[in-house]
């Protein structure tokens, strides 16, 4: 009976509860953080205009994944507050805790920053005149790198001397550059590499003859070593193994890299074009698709069909009159009828998008959205409405090898 009485008394010593409160603070943590982007939602649904709704779910609410684990990293960090009895346990907490916000936030506002290019930047950048394309990637690229070198400095301003550590590593990278130049060399060509891919294993590229080798490269990427990459030449099957030193400073051809999507779309027309009318679509999304980047010159065809609704006649049984019927509008054929209210026009559009990898074709995709809009836009100033079939059809053609 003794032991269960220190119990309960340990129990209820002070600092104890505030463990125990903390132990509940982070349990509702986990608890508020999941369901913050709702709470903020709800919130601005409640307070503010449709506008700000809008640009929520378009920059923030599609990154609810880190909105959440931001949220839950904050208020772990502000239920700290009641350990701070418990030095040793509160301070590896704190440091945990500060990194997983510090992380958590840096994760958010690079995905927001992401979401503003793609949402609003293309838009921007064509107003502007110029044309929306790696450009933007390259932006991405540097805003994610400044956001993750803030990271570190706001981290390390916490725990470290900012200014020694600089001035240390000043010092020591000045040795270590005279002490190993060629290696260094090699090092930040490896770097260059992994940074602006212009290859990566499995892929086939041409290296053009240069000072350093006399005869042209042409083969398969075997390997991306700290030091050099190995080529497997075509034909012969013997390995090159080239510096990445090298690589760095010579042009390169990548084969593999150098294919093209096949577009098409379909335009339903709620009327029959005439040949006027088909002539001046074919101008408009001719001059719409070849003004966006990335399109192949010369690549878009747009191709006309009429048809007509086939009309199935079903008798009304619940009609009193016997005589009556129901015309209702089911199949399309092609067109043979001469009656001008159910004849329709359809318009097959094909043409190429060019691109180096995945993100150029994803973002050449946003920008045909924007275009078709615009195509719709200014045909609908001629009284000419038409319904675009989706999904959009993209068929890849890579390079024969």
């Amino acid at each position: 009976m003794n032991i269960v009485n220190e119990i309960f008394q340990f129990i209820l010593r002070k600092d104890m509860r505030n463990l125990e409160i903390f132990i509940l603070c982070v349990i509702a943590s986990f608890v508020i953080g999941r369901y913050t982007p709702i709470l903020i939602k709800t919130i601005i649904k409640r307070f503010l205009t449709p506008q700000i709704i809008d640009i929520y779910e378009k920059l923030i609410y599609i990154n609810r994944e880190a909105l959440k684990w931001s949220g839950t990293s904050i208020w772990i960090l502000l239920s700290l507050g009641f350990i701070r009895q418990y030095t040793a346990l509160y301070s590896f907490l704190n440091d945990v805790v500060q990194l997983a916000v510090i992380l958590s936030i840096a994760i958010l506002a690079s995905g927001i920053f992401r979401q503003l290019i793609r949402t609003y930047g293309v838009a921007i950048i064509r107003k502007l005149g110029y044309q929306a394309d790696d450009l933007l990637l390259i932006l991405e690229t540097i805003v994610n790198v400044t956001i993750g070198f803030i990271a570190v400095l706001v981290f390390a301003n916490e725990r470290f001397n900012l200014i020694g550590l600089i001035t240390g590593l000043g010092i020591g990278g000045l040795a270590v550059a005279f002490a190993a130049q060629k290696t260094l060399e090699q090092f930040l060509g490896t770097i260059v590499i992994y940074l602006d891919r212009p290859f990566v294993t499995g892929e086939y590229i041409h290296l053009p003859p240069s000072g350093k080798f006399t005869d042209s490269i042409y083969g398969r990427v075997e390997s991306i070593g700290f030091r050099s990459t190995k080529i497997r030449c075509s034909g012969k099957s013997t390995l090159v193994i080239v510096p990445n030193s090298i690589l760095a400073n010579v042009e390169i051809e990548n084969v593999t890299r150098g294919k093209k999507v096949m577009v098409l779309l379909y335009f339903d027309f709620n009327q029959k074009l005439l040949d006027k009318g088909q002539a001046l679509v074919r101008q408009v999304v001719e001059e719409s698709m070849e003004s966006l980047f990335g399109v192949e010159p010369d690549s878009t065809k747009v191709i006309f069909e009429n048809l007509i609704l086939n009309p199935d006649v079903i008798i009304n049984d619940n009609s009193s009159d016997a005589n009556s019927i129901e015309i209702k509008p089911s199949t399309t054929v092609l067109a043979t009828d001469n009656n001008p209210q159910l004849e329709r026009t359809k318009a097959r559009i094909t043409f190429f998008l060019l691109g180096s990898n995945q993100n150029s074709f994803e973002l050449r995709k946003q920008l045909l959205n924007i275009a078709n809009e615009k195509v719709a836009h200014k045909l609908n100033t001629f009284g000419i409405e038409f319904v675009m079939q989706e999904p959009n059809i993209y068929i890849e053609a890579p390079v024969t090898i």
